[in-house]
C-alpha cells in the first residue's frame, strides 16, 4: 500500500515539474516556428523542445526523487529501486505545437506496484491543469471534475486520434466510418492526454485510439477514471497500445463492443 502522505508528495513534484515544462515549451516557443526559413528545420526545432522539456523534468525528478524510476517518451528509461515510477511524456501534441494551435500538453504520472497512483496533465495554452490522485477524485482549477451525465451512444460526442504510419490510418479511417453513423459527431483534436482529460470535464462522452504508448496515455486515463468516466481496452481488458477506451458509463458500454467489432484494436 502507498501512503496517502508519499501521494501528495508525488502530486507536488510532478505539479511542479509539469508547471515547469509547460512554461518552457510556450515561452521558448518561436512565433513564426510553422513558417520561418531557419538553420533548422521546424521539425528540428520541436524536437529540441521536446527534449529539453523532458531534460527540466527529468533533473526535477533526479533531484526531488532520486530513488525512483522513470520512462519518458524521448527515450528515458531507469529502472530506480524505490517502488515509484513515472511514465513521461513531455510534449504531447506534437504536430499542434508545430502549428501553433492550442492542443498540446505535458503528461506526468506516478506508478506504484505498476498501478498509477497520481496524474497531471499541464495545459498552458488552455491555461489549465488537471491532476488525480488514486482514490481522491480529478481535478483542475481547484474544482472537482466529473464526466458528463449519462447519454446514449447516438448523443454521445466522441474523440479519437490516427497514428503516423499509412496502413494503420487507413484502418482507423475505415473504424472511424463505422463509428460517425452511431454517435452524434466525432471530434480528432491531436492530444491523447488532453482527449482523456476532456472526457473528465465533460467536454466529451467518450475517446478511443489505437496504438497509443504509456506515457500517452498513463495520466490522463487516470484523470478520466477518478471523474467517474469508464477506461479500458478491449473487453475485460485494460487500456493498452492494442486500445484504450474512456468514456461515461453509458457511452462506454456501447462503445467498446463497437469497436470490438470495428477491429480498431488491430491494424
Amino acid at each position: 500500500m502507498i501512503s496517502e502522505e508519499l501521494k501528495a508528495e508525488l502530486l507536488a513534484v510532478g505539479l511542479e515539474a509539469a508547471r515547469r515544462a509547460g512554461e518552457l515549451l510556450r515561452d521558448g516557443r518561436p512565433a513564426d516556428l510553422a513558417v520561418a526559413a531557419t538553420k533548422s528545420s521546424p521539425i528540428d526545432v520541436v524536437t529540441e523542445m521536446d527534449l529539453a522539456a523532458e531534460k527540466l523534468i527529468t533533473g526535477i525528478l533526479a533531484e526531488r526523487r532520486p530513488e525512483d524510476g522513470l520512462l519518458g517518451e524521448e527515450g528515458a528509461d531507469v529502472p530506480g529501486s524505490s517502488g515509484i515510477r513515472w511514465v513521461v511524456d513531455p510534449l504531447d501534441g506534437t504536430v499542434n505545437y508545430l502549428y501553433g494551435l492550442p492542443g498540446w500538453g505535458v503528461s506526468i504520472a506516478a506508478e506504484y506496484g505498476g498501478e498509477t497512483v497520481v496524474g497531471v496533465v499541464e495545459a498552458p495554452m488552455r491555461g489549465e491543469t488537471y491532476h488525480a490522485v488514486l482514490g481522491g477524485g480529478a481535478w483542475s482549477g481547484g474544482a472537482r471534475l466529473a464526466c458528463r451525465a449519462a447519454a446514449p451512444l447516438d448523443q454521445a460526442l466522441v474523440a479519437t486520434g490516427f497514428g503516423y504510419l499509412q496502413t494503420r490510418r487507413e484502418h482507423q479511417a475505415e473504424v472511424a466510418r463505422r463509428i460517425i453513423p452511431r454517435v452524434r459527431d466525432i471530434r480528432r483534436a491531436g492530444s491523447a492526454a488532453l482527449d482523456l482529460c476532456d472526457v473528465a470535464a465533460g467536454r466529451l462522452d467518450g475517446y478511443y485510439e489505437r496504438g497509443l504508448n504509456p506515457w500517452d496515455y498513463a495520466a490522463g486515463e487516470l484523470i478520466a477514471r477518478e471523474a467517474g468516466a469508464l477506461t479500458g481496452g478491449r473487453p475485460s481488458e485494460p487500456a493498452s497500445g492494442e486500445l484504450t477506451v474512456a468514456a461515461t458509463p453509458a457511452v462506454f458500454a456501447s462503445l467498446q463492443p463497437l469497436l470490438e467489432e470495428a477491429g480498431a484494436w488491430h491494424d
